[in-house]
């Protein structure tokens, strides 16, 4: 009886539809299952590393290439991952293989191209060489390999593999394939004292021979059997690295006592991930009745509903409510999510949270390198009983292995960092996370402050469960909003520099009181123009349609589109005039000028230019805490995760920026950024003062936040998206097109647009050119299709899917760069 032959599909980590089948190989047969990667060549040139999604003996109608290796013992991913990795492809409408590329960690991501080495047998004799073989040989004498794209550069055409099989055949070249596996384990040097020198008579004549001759030898094994505890268990190990730290400068006499054979070294793999120790109980946290009320009433919600939002005012101590839900569904055996907008800026709550659950908290994020995050991504996967059970982290974190959720803690749900902007697929972490709890039979907790205007909508109308906290933890009272009038300052000359007289008066004072103050001013940079006082001419980005940025620091004019940079022109580019003005200010001309006006002030700055090293955010915060820093400047940073003592005034720059922008959000984002940096003062000991420095003193997002109605901001907003058809009544979808020639994209946007009115017959605004209508070179044309929440929701969706398909495929377009995004924020 003939044995069956298997194929495998194999899903690859590209933008393009659908899966791939190959054959699988007679010695890999009982190798090849589900979920597990398998090396295999794409194309002509390219090796990846794809992930097995189905294995069968359906013979296909074409020839298929055979699978070169299967990388794994086990599965990589499990079968809940496949089905949230199917939802987010289909609702976002991205390929598969983007949900791939975006979920796994980098070290799962293999990828190369085939090089060619000469072979090892291979005798020159050029007479018998074509003029190419010449080509190719000549380069690989000259280097050690060469990628096939390499041969094709040399030769100066695409179809070489002919020829390189030709070559192949002669024995005069081989594939050698460049696919190493990333995922290295950490090993550590551990040093233990010889069985020679264990008894003690011996260890005591070590000791006097050393103290003649070798005294830092001497110093070194002393601190050896100190570190190790050696009288109660002689064979303890100490990692090198921390007895080379003992005694200073000691390795050299390390290593003279493992060659005379007195130490012994053996090398060991260890986890890199950081063990944490639990300080606290959960019990010790003693919640007011506020918050006691809060938690048994999201308990009471979670029997009708699986996603409850709790709406708590800044400071009202919504950690510690979460903090005892996690505790019961660790105590279930379950594991948790804790998601952060931003784990960079929310490392106090983090080690909040590590203090009450030890070990059993993991932290998964960018920052971590990419062999951390596979150990962290295993140790979810395995779910022993020593692996994490509560995984903190930002949006990514969603994509780990899970097998056990009993809850995802949404912390924040309304900031726009959940919202993947590029690459696809373009996911809302907040939307994805309720449907991933769903899979599991998990609960959701969405928290804020200030909620997104759907989250909001949903929990009134009894989709989701609605808990409000609506005091501070112990009694504080919430800070007392004011507003400084730049307008009438500015007419009355008694403005100082950016600065309004009103909140200098109140930087003084608190200074005075040695409390610290925060500066909100959502723009980096020294100054956010020049400008030709006789023209108006202002410098643009070459690449970009967007004026370039003043940088004093490195005194450059900085775009933050494409990071192109060129030197301050000494005059103007049109007229020649040497009358060109700074206009405009950010966050490091708001540091240099406070620095002039309050020369006694520490005065610090926290924005991307700051605290792009490693460990520059956790520096900056420590100093803030430790009170070396009076005044903090900062972008959005500031208003994310800080909570501390001293603050007890908070000013916002420039409320007019927020106010002003062109988006169905602007009234929603203005009001939610300006409460959230509210929150900031007055969080321990006393009230605390915001001043709102804004041309619109009247301004109704204003009014709001002084008086802190959340519920006036909803309604207005809730009464203009239903009349003008934007979420949640509409679900909105944003299509952009880029093309390096304008004239090009303007026709392909246009055809595509009345292709999709055809097809689709909704409401299709545009295209139009954006805020910003070119960047890195690439004119950009953007369109809105509105599509209103009936049962033909998802069919629509197809059809525009299919039409943006076909529009592709046309080769009249194919230069064309199309991105879709779903639910824009």
């Amino acid at each position: 009886m003939s044995q069956k032959t298997l194929f495998v599909n194999i899903l690859l980590p590209l933008p393009i539809k659908g899966v791939f089948t190959y054959r699988v190989p007679r010695d890999l047969e009982n190798i090849v299952a589900y979920g597990k990667r398998a090396v295999v060549q794409f194309g002509a040139k390219k090796i990846y590393a794809g992930l097995i999604t189905e294995v069968h003996e359906d013979v296909p109608q074409h020839e298929v290439k055979y699978i070169i290796e299967v990388l794994d013992d086990k599965a990589v991913v499990n079968d809940i991952q496949m089905k949230f990795w199917n939802w987010i492809s289909e609702y976002y409408m991205s390929e598969l293989g983007e949900v791939m590329n975006a979920a796994l960690p980098s070290a799962y991501k293999l990828a190369s191209e085939s090089r060619v080495v000469l072979h090892p047998d291979y005798i020159c004799d050029k007479d018998i060489l074509t003029d190419y073989e010449f080509l190719i040989i000549e380069a690989l004498m000259v280097g050690d390999s060469l990628s096939l794209s390499d041969i094709s550069n040399i030769l100066g055409f695409q179809k070489i593999m002919p020829i390189i099989t030709s070559m192949i055949e002669k024995n005069w070249v081989i594939i050698e394939e460049d696919l190493k596996e990333r995922i290295t384990p950490k090993k550590a040097n551990y040093i233990s004292l010889s069985e020679d020198y264990q008894e003690e008579e011996k260890l005591k004549e070590l000791f006097e021979k050393l103290q003649k001759r070798a005294y830092k030898q001497l110093e070194v094994l002393m601190s050896f059997i100190s570190i190790s505890g050696f009288y109660t268990d002689k064979k303890t190990e100490v990692a090198r690295t921390r007895l080379t730290k003992a005694v200073d400068s000691s390795d050299g006499a390390v290593r003279s006592l493992i060659s005379k054979g007195i130490f012994v070294q053996n090398e060991r793999v260890e986890s890199r991930l950081q063990s944490n120790i639990k300080e606290k109980n959960i019990e010790d946290i003693n919640l007011s009745e506020a918050q006691d009320t809060a938690l048994n009433n999201i308990i009471s919600a979670f029997k009708e509903k699986n996603v409850t939002l709790l709406h708590g005012v800044t400071g009202s101590g919504k950690t510690e409510i979460y903090l005892h839900l996690i505790n019961d569904v660790l105590k279930e055996g379950k594991q948790v999510l804790f998601m952060l907008p931003e784990i960079a800026l929310t490392s106090q709550i983090i080690d909040r949270i590590k203090s009450y659950f030890g070990e059993h908290v993991g932290v998964y994020h960018s920052k971590y390198n990419i062999q951390e995050r596979a150990e962290t991504w295993k140790d979810v996967l395995n779910n022993g009983e020593n692996s994490y059970k509560l995984i903190v982290g930002p949006r990514s974190a969603l994509f780990l292995p899970f097998s056990n959720l009993g809850l995802i803690i949404v912390d924040e749900e309304h900031d726009n960092s959940y919202k993947q902007q590029d690459p696809a697929p373009r996911y809302n972490a907040r939307d994805a996370a309720i449907f991933l709890a769903s899979l599991h039979k998990a609960k959701v907790i969405l928290g804020s402050a200030t909620p997104g205007i759907e989250t909001y909508y949903n929990s009134r109308h009894n989709k989701y469960g609605l808990v409000e906290l609506n005091e501070r933890y112990g009694g504080l009272q919430l800070p007392e909003v004011l507003v400084a009038d730049v307008k009438r300052e500015t007419r009355r000359k008694t403005m100082s520099s950016h600065f309004s007289s009103f909140l200098m008066g109140h930087i003084k004072e608190a200074l005075k009181n040695h409390e610290q103050i925060i500066l909100f001013q959502n723009r980096r940079g020294f100054s956010l123009r020049l400008e030709c006082d006789i023209c108006n001419w202002i410098p643009n980005c070459i690449r970009c349609d967007v004026s370039m940025i003043y940088h004093k620091h490195s005194n450059q004019l900085k775009c933050h589109y494409c990071n192109y940079t060129v030197h301050v022109p000494g005059k103007c580019g049109n007229c020649g005039s040497h009358e060109v003005k700074m206009k405009g200010f950010g966050t490091e001309k708001v540091e240099d000028e406070l620095a002039m006006l309050l020369p006694e002030a520490s005065i610090k700055r926290m924005d991307l230019d700051t605290t792009r090293n490693k460990n520059a955010f956790n520096n900056l915060l420590m100093d803030f805490q430790n009170h070396k820093i009076d005044i903090l400047v900062g972008t959005q940073m500031v208003t994310k995760g800080l909570d501390f003592n001293n603050v007890s005034l908070v000013g916002i720059l420039n409320a007019d920026n927020m106010l002003s922008f062109p988006d169905f959000r602007s009234y929603e984002r203005a009001y939610q950024t300006m409460a959230q940096v509210s929150g900031r003062a007055g969080r321990k000991k006393k009230r605390g003062k915001v001043i709102i420095q804004t041309f619109q003193p009247y301004h109704q997002a204003i009014r709001d936040v002084m008086e802190n109605n959340y519920m006036n901001m909803y309604q207005s907003q809730i009464l203009e998206r239903r009349n003008f058809h934007y979420p949640p009544f509409f679900r909105v979808i944003e299509i952009k097109m880029r093309h390096k020639n304008s004239e090009s994209l303007f026709y392909a946007a246009n055809e595509l647009a009345d292709m999709l009115r055809q097809s689709v017959k909704v409401q299709i605004l545009g295209p139009v050119n954006p805020m910003v209508p070119r960047i890195r070179n690439f004119y950009i044309k953007s369109m809105i299709i509105k599509l209103p929440r009936d049962s033909k929701l998802l069919a629509r969706k197809e059809i525009i899917r299919q039409r943006i398909y076909d529009f592709k495929s046309s080769s009249k377009y194919k230069s064309c760069i199309i991105s879709i995004d779903v639910d824009p924020q």
